[in-house]
């Protein structure tokens, strides 16, 4: 269905990840995967949703100039908000583990914010899912930094990887937002364009 009312429409997914690419495929959609680098800094300022909408939207800058008026630029960026503070990717299996350990027995948010980029308008929506997780031990969390890629994900987990199969205790929101694509928002704002 969506994949008829974008025919005239070549979509770009400026985003690395697997999870992301993936999902937006499975929309049934064609997309063009477009990559440049970016260091995702922010105001010091910024606060809650505030700051992936930042980044989400800066992100779309760096293809302003390459847009023709059929392209749609989607681009993204999610954050994990815990006690007032945002938490990215880890910088390495330290503070991944420090990460873990803070939001053991804890419940945090999920923060994702998507930017959809035309030659004409900009328009930046944002989703938040209520995750908690269960008392996590050392060596569980051990386990999860020596035998999967976290150094990728903002907060440091994957809900989709294991830790999410033992881990998360209670959801709010949508799953797809903390995979870091909320496809319900996504999908409703495509269809608006």
């Amino acid at each position: 269905m969506l994949a008829d009312i974008l025919k005239d429409k070549r979509l770009i997914l400026a985003s690395s990840s697997p999870r992301r690419q993936e999902l937006i495929k499975g929309l049934g959609l064609k997309v063009e995967i477009r990559i440049k680098p970016i260091i995702e800094e922010y105001p010091v300022h910024l606060k809650h949703f505030e700051i992936p909408d930042y980044l989400a939207q800066l992100k779309s800058m760096q293809f302003e100039d390459t847009l023709t008026p059929k392209d749609i630029l989607i681009t993204s960026d999610t954050i994990v908000w815990f006690k007032n503070t945002a938490l990215g990717k880890p910088t390495d299996a330290n503070d991944a583990f420090q990460m873990l350990r803070s939001l053991s027995g804890q419940t945090h948010e999920v923060i994702t914010s998507v930017c959809f980029k035309t030659s004409a308008k900009l328009k930046t929506i944002n989703s938040i899912t209520k995750v908690t997780f269960k008392q996590l031990s050392n060596s569980e969390i051990n386990y999860y930094i020596k035998n999967f890629k976290v150094l990728d994900k903002a907060g440091s987990y994957g809900i989709q990887d294991w830790i999410g199969q033992i881990a998360v205790t209670k959801i709010e929101g949508s799953y797809f937002n903390v995979m870091g694509f909320p496809m319900d928002k996504i999908y409703n704002t495509l269809l608006t364009f």
